[in-house]
């Protein structure tokens, strides 16, 4: 079977392709149009469809799309309620769910040779789920799906037993973890539906003070659900905007709001497990994006494993709408074997595109060892291998590189990208010496969605990837899966003693991650980056 799987109604619209349970490619459609998020989060944004990831899919595979035996679009516009309270956002809920019904006619217009009859709608948690637990590393497994919203509820709780879902509880709106966690986000000077990372790390900088108060309107129920009832966030702190200085007590309402939920996810996967009697969790949706939760999930639940879809949030129902299908087909899906299922090209591409930019480049013996000596003289690297990952996090393949043990160089990377100086950045490290640095946190932790501790001994020596708390959201890197990564990371701690480095997204701010090498190349010429890796080639600052 050939399904393609498209994400479009929301934000963050992504296509993916599963032929014969294999995962094939998956792309969002921002790293084609070079537009953060792919489109505007809005109801009349719907229309909107990930064409040029969803033609690449097809491309990747050799495939028509006439060859198509289905296409699974991650939301169901039967069950959608127009009237639900806190959805119909000034009138405009029903054109959601019109276009959404005429997605199949869409469809056939972007992708010329499509059957619109084969068109199957798959609710928008049920996605979420099929992502998560259809592509997790082990079989039958609890699920737990968290977001904004779907169709008219913003959770789903359930288990897989031989590919096939039971759905335990859900919570219909205006009850929302993600809705919540939105409104904060705004309330603080944010863009909600975009920016509730930056909240997660704001909330390492306070105490959660209020948390008394908020959790008396952010609770769980004791049945399987939640609620979420209306709180003034400027009882606690002003609202700001982005140019307003940020207070000690929007510090303190962000650690108290993220505190609340983090307590009812706990409650919520305590009830799932006396449910399921699983030992495995398999996690999606926005909220499964909230690496701190996840720690806490990870340490605290009674799961002994939890394993998050690295394209946790909207993209990823492409990929679980793909997968959903193929499970209704009776097709037993292959574990997601690694998250770089974008765009990727041949050595001679690359060095093509570099010789029609007219710019400077070598190949070295081993572009490997050239980054280790740049990264231990302080430089600061692009690093472009391989296909791009699939969803946010960059994990070695569209990654900006640089010294742990300089304090100075998250200063530093923040300004090259145009962040905010309270936001942290990462540490890469290998697998099999991760445990010697790290705690806490799961490992391996390969995509880079749960927190670690940060060993005493260590905060000092890798003091640009130890956050305020003093934790780092690591990724673990296996040397049989990443050998460039690995061999670099061996070099490098052969040079400086340290056998980390800063891993963060190749881009800038404002910007999707950088995809392709024209995308690098433009990267590159804009950023105060020494160094761009690119295949095998090393394209030097003012060489």
């Amino acid at each position: 079977m050939r399904i393609l799987g498209i994400n479009a109604v929301f934000h963050d619209p992504a296509a993916a392709l599963v032929v014969d349970g294999e995962i094939v490619a998956a792309a969002e459609e921002e790293r084609f149009s070079r537009r953060k998020h792919g489109k505007s989060a809005v109801p009349f944004s719907a229309w909107e469809l990930p064409e040029q990831a969803a033609k690449w899919c097809l491309d990747k595979a050799g495939l028509a799309p006439a060859d198509l035996d289905a296409i699974g679009y991650s939301y169901d516009p039967a069950l959608a309620d127009d009237d639900a309270d806190g959805t119909d956002e000034g009138g405009w809920e029903r054109l959601r769910t019109l276009y959404a019904r005429r997605a199949p006619a869409f469809l056939k217009t972007a992708l010329p040779g499509v059957d619109p009859g084969i068109v199957r709608f798959v609710r928008h948690h049920v996605a979420h789920a099929a992502s998560a637990a259809l592509a997790a590393p082990f079989g039958d497994c609890a699920v737990l799906t968290s977001d904004g919203r779907g169709e008219a509820e913003s959770y789903l709780a359930g288990e897989y037993r031989d590919g096939k879902l039971e759905e335990l509880a859900s919570q219909r709106l205006p009850h929302s973890l993600g809705l919540a966690y939105e409104s904060l986000t705004e309330h603080l000077g944010f863009h909600r539906s975009s920016d509730e990372y930056k909240v997660m790390a704001l909330a390492s900088y306070g105490k959660p003070r209020f948390l008394s108060t908020v959790a008396e309107h952010i609770r769980a129920t004791g049945d399987g659900g939640f609620r979420t009832d209306p709180l003034d966030w400027t009882e606690f702190a002003p609202a700001r905007t982005s140019a307003d200085e940020l207070l000690p007590e929007h510090a303190d309402l962000a650690a108290s709001v993220q505190r609340a939920v983090e307590d009812v996810l706990l409650e919520l996967a305590a009830w799932l497990h006396e449910r399921t009697g699983h030992t495995d969790l398999a996690l999606a949706g926005g909220t499964a994006l909230n690496c701190v939760a996840n720690t806490r999930l990870h340490a605290e639940s009674p799961f002994e494993r939890v394993w998050v879809q690295p394209a946790a949030g909207d993209a990823g129902t492409a990929l679980g709408a793909a997968l959903q299908l193929a499970a209704d087909f009776g097709e037993r899906a292959a574990p997601m074997r690694g998250a770089d299922l974008g765009r990727g090209w041949t050595d001679a591409e690359l060095e093509n595109w570099l010789r029609r930019a007219r710019i400077r480049y070598e190949r070295p013996a081993d572009i490997a060892e050239t980054v280790a000596d740049a990264l231990a003289d302080d430089k600061v690297v692009a690093w472009f291998q391989g296909r791009a990952e699939f969803g946010p996090r960059a994990l070695g393949h569209r990654s900006l590189l640089a010294h742990p043990g300089r304090k100075e160089n998250l200063e530093r990377l923040n300004d090259v990208k145009g962040r905010e100086q309270f936001r942290p950045v990462a540490p890469m490290v290998l697998a099999d010496r991760a445990r010697e640095l790290f705690s806490r946190g799961p490992i391996p932790s390969p995509y880079m969605l749960f927190v670690h501790d940060v060993a005493e001994e260590w905060r000092d020596r890798v003091p640009a990837v130890t956050h305020v708390d003093g934790t780092a959201r690591i990724q673990t890197v296996d040397a049989d899966d990443e050998p460039a990564l690995a061999r670099m990371l061996r070099g490098f701690e052969s040079r400086t003693g340290l056998p980390t480095v800063v891993n963060t997204s190749l881009n800038t701010a404002g910007r999707p991650m950088v995809d392709d090498p024209r995308d690098a190349l433009e990267c590159f010429g804009s950023a105060p980056v020494d160094l761009l890796a690119i295949g095998p080639f090393a394209v030097w600052r003012n060489a």
